[in-house]
C-alpha cells in the first residue's frame, strides 16, 4: 500500500458504510482523518467493520475521531456505556472531590476502551470551558465553573483515556463558556477584557494535552479574529502556552465560521492562523470543491503530529472488557452518576 502523508482535512461520511465516493475521497492527499458522528453508528460489529474498511484504506492508517463526551455530545448510544455529563462529576466533586477524581478517570477509561474495541481512534474530549450558567450550547458539558476544579477533574478523565490508549482533546480554546450565543448557528462575541479571559484558559496551562479546538468566538479586546481564525490567538497557546501537539479548527461549516467567507477562505484562514487539521462536518458538496480546488501548503509538521494522535497500544476486544476489573468497576460506578 503507497504511503500516503496525512493532509489536513478531516472529513465525514454519510452512512454505515463506505461508498466509492468515500473511499476516493478519503484516499485524497490533502484528507489526514475522519469525524463520524450517529449517522454513522448501527451497532458495534457495524462500527467495527466501517473502522476496519477506513484503517485499510491507506498508510500511515487514517486516525478515526468523533465527539464523545458524554451526556448529550455521545454519538454511540446503544450497547456503549452511558457516560454522564461532566457537569454531573463536577457537582459530585463539590461534594467529595477525591470521589469525583476517582470517577472522571474511570469516565475517560471507559469511554476510550470501548470506543477502541470498536476501531476509533480518538474522542474530542474533555470540554474544559468554564460554566458561567450562560452558553446553552455549553451547559452541562462543562466539569465546573472554578478552573481548578475543571483542571483536576479533566486530568483524571485525561489520565484515563491515556491507560486505555487514546489522546486527549482540549476545547474551546480560550473559552466559550461565558459567551450566550451557539457557534453552530451564530457567531459569538466575548466582551471581556484580556485579564478575565486568562481565567478561563488556565486548564489549559495546567494539563498535558495531545490536540487543543480553538473556539468559533471573537474576543475584540484580543484579536477582531475568532480564536481558530487568530494567529494572535493560536500565538499565544504555541508561544505562551507551550503547546505542541495538534491543533484542530472547529468545525468549519459551522455558522460561526462564516467571518472569513466561504469554505476555502475558511480553511485558507485557519491554515494560515496555525490550525494543523480543519474539520469540515455535514457539508458533502465543500467538501468536494476544497478537494478540486484547494491545495494546502506543505513544509511544516501538521502531518506528523496529527499520525502522534493514533494509538500506540494495541486495542482491546469487547471480550477483553468483560475481563478488565478497571472497565468492570468504571461502568458500575458511572451507572450511578446523574
Amino acid at each position: 500500500m503507497k504511503n500516503i502523508p496525512l493532509g489536513p482535512l478531516f472529513i465525514d461520511v454519510a452512512g454505515t458504510e463506505l461508498t466509492a465516493l468515500d473511499r476516493e475521497q478519503l484516499s485524497h492527499p490533502s484528507v489526514g482523518g475522519i469525524i463520524l458522528f450517529s449517522r454513522n453508528y448501527q451497532d458495534r460489529e457495524q462500527l467495527i467493520r466501517l473502522c476496519a474498511d477506513i484503517h485499510a484504506l491507506r498508510t500511515p492508517r487514517l486516525p478515526i475521531t468523533i465527539d464523545h463526551e458524554g451526556g448529550r455530545v455521545q454519538r454511540c448510544r446503544e450497547h456503549f456505556t452511558a457516560i454522564p455529563a461532566m457537569a454531573a462529576l463536577g457537582k459530585l466533586w463539590d461534594q467529595n472531590s477525591e470521589q469525583a477524581i476517582t470517577a472522571a478517570g474511570l469516565a475517560g477509561y471507559v469511554l476510550a476502551s470501548e470506543l477502541r474495541a470498536c476501531g476509533v481512534d480518538f474522542s474530542f474530549t474533555p470540554v474544559l470551558d468554564l460554566d458561567y450558567g450562560r452558553s446553552s450550547v455549553i451547559g452541562n458539558r462543562s466539569f465546573h465553573r472554578q478552573p481548578a476544579a475543571v483542571a483536576q477533574l479533566a486530568a483524571a478523565l485525561i489520565e484515563g483515556l491515556r491507560q486505555a490508549g487514546m489522546g486527549a482533546c482540549g476545547k474551546h480554546f480560550p473559552g466559550h463558556g461565558w459567551v450566550e450565543a451557539d457557534s453552530h448557528v451564530a457567531i459569538p462575541v466575548d466582551e471581556r477584557e484580556w485579564n478575565e479571559i486568562q481565567w478561563d484558559m488556565q486548564p489549559y496551562d495546567l494539563l498535558r494535552l495531545d490536540a487543543v479546538m480553538p473556539a468559533h468566538v471573537i474576543y475584540p479586546k484580543v484579536d477582531h479574529r475568532s480564536a481558530g481564525f487568530s494567529p494572535i490567538w493560536i500565538g499565544k497557546l504555541r508561544k505562551d502556552l507551550g503547546f505542541n501537539g495538534v491543533i484542530f479548527s472547529d468545525d468549519l461549516s459551522m455558522e460561526g465560521a462564516t467571518v472569513v467567507g466561504g469554505i476555502i477562505e475558511r480553511v485558507k484562514a485557519a491554515s494560515s492562523a496555525g490550525c494543523d487539521a480543519l474539520l469540515v462536518c455535514n457539508a458533502p458538496d465543500a467538501v468536494t470543491t476544497l478537494l478540486e480546488h484547494w491545495n494546502p501548503s506543505s513544509g511544516n509538521n501538521a502531518s506528523g503530529r496529527i499520525e502522534k494522535l493514533l494509538p500506540t497500544t494495541p486495542a482491546p476486544s469487547w471480550d477483553d472488557l468483560a475481563k478488565d476489573e478497571t472497565y468492570q468497576q468504571g461502568v458500575k460506578i458511572l451507572a450511578n452518576i446523574r
